[in-house]
């Protein structure tokens, strides 16, 4: 218990952060939720402040993407409901909205330069440890963003993490709390069990009870809902064929590869901040004095380890990695450039306060060879064609299939093959386009199955677009008793088997409380099985019978056990005999640190949860 509280009560904030970005990787080729929508309807007005439809689109899909990432085939379809996901993301738009407002209320910031440190030592921009400008500019770019959309998304959410930081920091927690915790939390008890197994194959149900059963329970046995689909699907891979690209093109595009190639610069620097403590005269003396330190021969690590002001850094000497151009603040990065290999600048003003700076080493451009890369920059140009062809080729299915009354002239004009699938329920198939949810929630849309339209173009991934149309529906009918007999007949043994299991039980707990039924090393023929100082995460104990032991009232005195029954997942019924409680040891100064924690932790996030709360109680929300 105690190493689970220490593991979840550090460093909260950083995994927060971190994991955001790992998030948004994880959603390539969608740009942020939060991004400017342009002259877009609203969807909502927080305060004043605009969630525009492109917002909440954005939202919704991203939404319905980490649904189906997280619960893949398991995924309930009735989830992918779209007023369902709407309603869940606005309301997730609206609550980061107060949350910022609230920031800003509350007068929190994020300096550029503790940005500039996040980015520069977030792993998945690191390579072989170091920052890579070009890996940065990489995972951002498959995220949608520029990097000063990548900016502004990172410091609005490092902001929502400094009101959840204050907050959850602030809960108070008194000796006689933590202590009542202890007590319960190294409590343990003296038990004793006896299980009367369910055995369904002792039980028979008669055909009365079946019908009886059957009669009652109508409405469960009807026949899945299901339709067939016809279906024409657009390849983008069928255009590369049509594709063709000329020796001079290559060259030309070589010629461009090579151009981007730039040179990376390892920085190490000394910051001392200005800020509202230390003016910009008081801070320039103080770096013009660490500067004259280095002039006599002083190490710059090593100085930059007890002078830097810049907490990310100092403890690797002031070593901020290797970068390229565009990373740094300007006047910083003038002078990173105007420098020679372990040089150190003349003090250097930036909006974060006053630096030094060493030019640790530079990183030449490797320059490949046109044969090297002859075979990528042919894909890369033939992909730009074939993109283009796909596209046209994809709002001209649309059209088509909009306009015509079944799937065969869209499917002659773009010489493509009507298909037809097996018949799918609304929880779809095993595999191919019938295992993909926007194809079932078309084909089970109103439009398609009902009126009988064919559906929009449906996107299954970036390569491939299909167009559904429902051949033919197979609705729901009540199943014959004869059809679904034996499944009623094994479900009535099966609770046949857990009451009378179950009857015994009781009768034994009812013998025992009243002293009809004398205590004995067995009972029914069953030794009790006895489990002595049992914690709250017992292992080799069922966790129905281990979560009744600890609700269970302490024996009144000793010699006199309380008793109790429940029944587990397969019927059977155990009765539990409760013996003794035995309380803990006093916990030790560093475990009562870590109750400490772990309570106030829990109390600052329900003081978080109460926050949001009054932020909402509070604000003029219209929704539209």
């Amino acid at each position: 218990m105690l190493q689970n509280i220490r593991d979840n009560s550090q460093g909260w904030i950083a995994k927060t952060i971190i994991g955001l970005i790992v998030v948004l990787m994880a959603l390539t080729g969608f740009e942020a939720i939060f991004r400017a929508a342009g002259h877009s309807q609203d969807a909502a007005k927080v305060n004043g402040d605009e969630i525009t439809q492109a917002d909440l689109s954005q939202a919704v899909e991203m939404q319905r993407r980490q649904l189906m990432q997280k619960l893949g085939r398991d995924f309930d379809p009735a989830l992918l409901d779209e007023k369902l996901l709407r309603e869940a993301a606005l309301k997730g738009l609206i609550d980061r909205k107060l949350l910022l407002q609230g920031a800003q209320d509350a007068k929190f910031s994020f300096s550029e330069g503790a940005l500039d440190q996040v980015i520069l030592q977030t792993p998945q921009f690191q390579a072989d440890g170091k920052f890579n400008a070009d890996l940065f500019d990489q995972q951002i770019r498959q995220m949608g963003f520029t990097r000063l959309q990548f900016r502004d998304m990172l410091r609005q959410e490092m902001l929502i993490a400094q009101v959840r930081a204050g907050l959850a920091g602030s809960g108070f927690v008194t000796d006689a709390d933590v202590d009542a915790y202890a007590r319960l939390d190294k409590q343990t008890r003296d038990f004793a069990t006896v299980t009367y197994k369910a055995d369904p194959a002792a039980q028979r149900a008669s055909d009365d009870e079946v019908k009886a059963y059957y009669d009652a329970h109508a409405k469960e046995f009807m026949s899945p809902d299901q339709v067939v689909i016809d279906y024409v699907e657009l390849k983008k891979s069928a255009f590369f064929d049509k594709a063709t690209v000329s020796d001079n093109a290559i060259a030309e595009q070589y010629q461009k590869e090579i151009a981007n190639l730039a040179e990376q610069r390892d920085a190490a620097h000394i910051l001392v901040e200005v800020n509202d403590k230390v003016s910009d005269a008081e801070a320039k003396g103080k770096i013009e004095a660490i500067a004259a330190r280095l002039a006599k021969g002083d190490d710059f690590a090593t100085v930059a380890r007890e002078a830097s002001q810049d907490s990310g850094s100092a403890q690797r000497g002031g070593d901020l990695g290797y970068a390229g151009k565009g990373v740094y603040d300007p006047a910083f990065e003038e002078a990173l450039y105007g420098l020679k290999q372990g040089e150190v600048s003349q003090p250097v003003r930036s909006q974060f306060g006053w630096h030094l700076i060493k030019l640790l080493g530079v990183q030449a451009p490797k320059v490949p060879t046109l044969a090297s890369l002859k075979d990528k920059l042919t894909r890369e140009l033939k992909s730009q064609q074939v993109e283009q062809l796909y596209v046209d080729a994809a709002k001209k299915l649309e059209d088509s299939a909009f306009e015509a009354s079944d799937l065969s002239q869209p499917a002659q004009e773009l010489g493509l093959k009507v298909q037809t699938s097996q018949p799918i329920g609304r929880d779809g198939g095993a595999e191919g386009i019938t295992a993909n949810r926007q194809v079932v929630q078309a084909a089970f849309s109103p439009e398609v199955l009902d009126e009988g339209a064919n559906s929009n173009a449906i996107e299954l991934d970036p390569d491939t677009t299909v167009v559904v149309r429902a051949k033919e529906h197979r609705k729901p009918e009540q199943l014959s008793l004869q059809a679904v007999s034996e499944p009623i007949r094994k479900e009535l043994a099966r609770e046949k088997a857990a009451d009378a299991a179950k009857a015994k039980g009781d009768t034994l707990i009812a013998g025992l409380r009243d002293g009809k039924t004398a205590l004995a090393a067995s009972q029914d023929g069953q030794a009790w099985k006895v489990v002595e100082a049992a914690s709250r995460g017992q292992d080799g104990v069922d966790p129905k019978v281990l979560q009744q032991v600890f609700q269970m009232p302490k024996p009144s005195e000793k010699g006199k056990p309380t008793y109790a029954g429940v029944t587990l997942n397969d019927g059977s019924y155990v009765v539990a005999r409760l013996n003794g409680v035995n309380e803990g040891p006093a916990p030790s100064a560093e475990e009562k640190d870590e109750y400490r924690q772990f309570l106030a932790s829990r109390h600052g996030q329900q003081d978080f949860a109460a926050y949001r709360k009054q932020l909402e109680a509070q604000a003029k929300i219209d929704r539209y």
